[in-house]
């Protein structure tokens, strides 16, 4: 398998990036392509995933951590790469696990293609996996209740009718600028809100 690929972001789509690696341009399925700079070098760690009936299919992360949650999330019954995708995009990974770690079938349930009853599910069968991951020593369980507030700020724009590309730079911007700890959702959402006024 191929661990990570090093290149330089030609083209960005939705949830596409097109890597040059010297002779060739590599598609990757990516959570966000906002995550990424384009024409600016870059190292992903990349998932090959093989479809029966579609083939192969190649997924690129912008951290360890993001692709260790992807394979998480696909593990489970009858969930597959679309949706692990949405969930990155909507929740993050440090967001997902806080959804699994506190049973809350309701952040998980926001996510586009997921209701509660699969939110339930995906819970029941991934809690313990989670439980694992977080052991492991791969993520800090202090970064995971850091997002709460991120997270509430980020349903917020979404009910104000925010595009998933405006909510993603107005994230990236005020988690850049403030740690969530140490403000209110309040300032955090004004913070975002100034943001956005200042993008038209």
């Amino acid at each position: 398998m191929v661990d990570y690929v090093v290149g330089t972001v030609k083209e960005l789509r939705d949830q596409e990036i097109v890597l040059d690696v010297g002779l060739m341009g590599v598609t990757l399925q990516v959570p966000n392509a906002q995550n990424f700079v384009q024409n600016g070098p870059i190292k992903v760690y990349s998932y090959l995933h093989w479809n029966s009936e579609n083939g192969p299919s190649f997924f690129g992360f912008v951290s360890t951590l993001e692709r260790s949650v992807f394979r998480v999330i696909i593990s489970c019954s009858g969930i597959g790469p679309k949706i692990a995708l949405a969930v990155l995009a909507d929740l993050g990974a440090q967001g997902f696990l806080q959804a699994i770690s506190t049973e809350n079938d309701q952040m998980l349930s926001k996510v586009n293609g997921i209701g509660k009853k699969k939110a339930e599910q995906i819970i029941v069968q991934l809690k313990h996996k989670v439980a694992s991951l977080i052991e492991s020593g791969v993520v800090d369980m202090s970064d995971i209740q850091e997002t709460s507030h991120f997270h509430d700020v980020s349903l917020a724009l979404q009910s104000l009718n925010y595009s998933r590309q405006e909510i993603g730079r107005a994230m990236d911007y005020i988690k850049k600028i403030t740690k969530a700890d140490k403000v209110t959702f309040d300032i955090l959402l004004r913070q975002a809100l100034s943001y956005l006024s200042k993008q038209i």
